[in-house]
């Protein structure tokens, strides 16, 4: 079970809640997720339980403290609009020196993995560049990959794109990564939108989100997750 727990910012001092979990049965790493703008919400706390049955200690910062703490905002025009607005105003600084208090939280215990949706896909992207300790990402329908597809990487990355998704054109994405990062996985899930891994949204296809997930944990795996339990 998910519990609420404060992390200071190393750049500025600030701080900023998150949710923490421990992992269920062996400790086989961490993973820090990373939200979509719509704050720590209902999918981002299945995410963490799911991420905690696997054996991994979880920690998702709620990245928007310092504009509106505790935010969280429903999936339509006027959460839209909201989580946009503050992740604008956070900007980069501020969400790459919270992910790396997250990160360094975990590193003691063990290997530290990243996985974050939309907002949180540009920003797996942007952490494996610039964070420090990170062995692996996983980037889920970040909008702003593409534009970040020259950046050197410090770490492994998978990219993770729907083919329905009307906001990331997924061929083009995956063209300009391949010619920034040539060999990069990029996987396109052709029965799904925006948004894939939140199971029941409509632009979910299910069995195109747990491929996606078992993607991201054999990828966690070859760099240096614990063995799952027998």
């Amino acid at each position: 079970m998910a519990t609420s727990i404060s992390l200071s910012s190393g750049h500025d001092g600030f701080a900023f809640s998150a949710l923490h979990a421990e992992p269920i049965g062996s400790r086989r790493g961490g993973v820090v997720v990373i939200q979509e703008i719509f704050g720590l919400d209902q999918y981002v706390q299945a995410d963490v339980a799911r991420w905690a049955a696997l054996g991994f200690e979880v920690i998702a910062p709620s990245m928007f403290d310092r504009q509106a703490p505790g935010f969280v905002a429903g999936h339509d025009p006027e959460g839209l609009q909201a989580g946009f607005k503050h992740a604008t105003a956070n900007g980069p600084e501020n969400a790459i020196s919270d992910i790396q208090a997250c990160v360094d939280a975990l590193k003691v215990k063990g290997p530290v993995f990243i996985v974050g949706y939309c907002y949180g896909g540009t920003m797996v992207w942007l952490a494996a560049s610039r964070v420090a300790g990170l062995a692996a990402g996983s980037s889920y329908y970040g909008g702003q990959v593409a534009g970040m597809s020259a950046l050197p990487l410090q770490c492994p990355v998978i990219v993770h794109l729907g083919r329905k998704d009307a906001h990331i054109p997924a061929d083009e994405v995956k063209a300009k990564i391949a010619a920034d990062k040539p060999g990069l996985p990029v996987y396109i899930y052709e029965n799904s939108g925006h948004g894939f891994n939140n199971d029941g949204r409509p632009d979910s296809d299910l069995a195109d989100a747990r491929l996606a997930r078992a993607r991201t944990l054999a990828l966690f795996e070859a760099h240096g997750a614990a063995p799952a339990a027998a």
